[in-house]
């Protein structure tokens, strides 16, 4: 089930009913009557598929998986406030404009239509995306933005301008979103239905030992499980990760920290070496230097990544004349299988090629090139207790190369 589909309502009647222990005291809070709280808590509870209170007395008590549930809607309402707060520092505007705390008024389908433009960059392509007509869309969007008084879009030439308000407030609905999944995940694993799920984005040093190995021991643990693997450019994935789309990244870490709000892991670090086809010219000769690099081609991944900072550190004063800008693995062996390009390479990536003997590291001294590779996570990202055996899995698979 999607977060997106709850009602955000029911959510807060649920978090008032669990503070005051009462229907009666929590319909005053939320401005609702008791019959509508009650049939709220009801809906909530037949959706997410667990009741959430016990009666004792004349009040409501919280049993296990309402207090599982209750932590997840506590963060998730938390974000879109700290959201909205953020989002009107940004804007500039006086609060005066919208509604006092509008974070505790918006819905679900606003946030929706929020996201979607905010992912889309138009609202006919965001209608498209999450299946409804551009005018109710647009209608939507334009509500939430009289709701906060905030200015999310503005008209430009070529169509619409989100504005950092709209960004910073979609974010934050992103994340609140993905602890409502966090939720609903846990409260399933309570009562026995193993259907939990973690995206993974990965870049390549991560893909060729540590991450397979540890998907195959958490689904002999978890076969039910949903796994999630997404590859992509470091910026991308990075991005995907910061608004709840991604839980968590793996591969080579980045140094400084690229963000204040992501921790990094170290798993293992790592050597690199330079590779080139099995029957090489450089292939047999020992004591390489960078004269004897430089004559010919090279395949390298693109700017801003490490292993490129490191080749143009190594080549700084002389560049070979000829290189081809390459971000996916497999193309860099077809580029070196069929010729004398260079490239660099991890030494674990370099493991199973080199066994099946189609490239070969060459002579020349990398030993100074150990990079930490790792895991990525949002700073207060708080796992699920499948995602959190993932997490020593991970572990244990990087010990073993360390």
């Amino acid at each position: 089930m999607k977060a997106e589909n709850l009602n955000l309502r029911h959510l807060r009647a649920f978090r008032e009913i669990a503070a005051r222990k009462s229907i009666s005291r929590a319909a005053d809070k939320v401005h609702l009557s008791q019959p509508a709280i009650t049939q709220a808590l009801s809906k909530l509870e037949r959706v997410v598929g667990a009741r959430f209170f016990d009666r004792a007395g004349r009040g409501l008590f919280l049993n296990e998986p309402g207090r599982i549930f209750l932590f997840r809607v506590n963060r998730a309402l938390d974000l879109l406030q700290e959201g909205a707060r953020a989002a009107l520092r940004a804007s500039g505007h006086n609060q005066n404009r919208g509604f006092r705390q509008f974070d505790e008024m918006v819905t679900a389908s606003q946030l929706r239509a929020l996201i979607a433009v905010v992912r889309a960059g138009n609202f006919s392509l965001a209608a498209r995306n999450i299946g409804i007509s551009q005018p109710s869309l647009h209608r939507t969007a334009r509500d939430l933005e009289r709701l906060s008084g905030m200015p999310l879009f503005r008209r430009v030439s070529l169509g619409i301008e989100l504005t950092q308000a709209a960004r910073i407030f979609a974010r934050h609905a992103r994340l609140a979103f993905s602890e409502l999944e966090q939720g609903v995940d846990e409260v399933q694993v309570w009562r026995g239905i193993d259907t939990g799920r973690i995206v993974i984005g990965t870049l390549p040093l991560a893909q060729a030992e540590i991450l397979p190995k540890a998907i195959n021991a958490l689904l002999e643990q978890r076969p039910n499980m949903k796994v999630s693997v997404i590859d992509g450019p470091y910026e991308d994935l990075l991005q995907g990760l910061r608004q709840g789309e991604i839980d968590l990244l793996t591969g080579a870490l980045r140094q400084p920290l690229p963000v204040p709000d992501v921790v990094q892991e170290s798993l293992f670090r790592d050597p690199l070496a330079i590779v080139a086809r099995a029957g090489h010219p450089l292939a047999d000769r020992r004591g390489l230097k960078l004269n004897d690099l430089v004559e010919f081609g090279w395949a390298v991944p693109r700017k801003a990544t490490p292993t490129r900072d490191y080749f143009d550190t190594l080549f700084a004063e002389t560049a070979p004349q000829h290189i081809i800008e390459a971000s996916s693995l497999v193309m860099v062996r077809g580029l070196l299988a069929g010729s004398d390009r260079l490239a660099i390479f991890s030494a674990h990536q370099m493991q199973h090629v080199e066994q099946l003997g189609l490239l070969c590291r060459l002579d020349f001294d990398m030993s100074h090139t150990k990079r930490d590779i790792g895991i990525t996570m949002r700073q207060n990202w708080r796992p699920t207790a499948t995602q959190s055996l993932f997490l020593e899995l991970l572990r244990e698979a990087g010990s073993e190369l360390g």
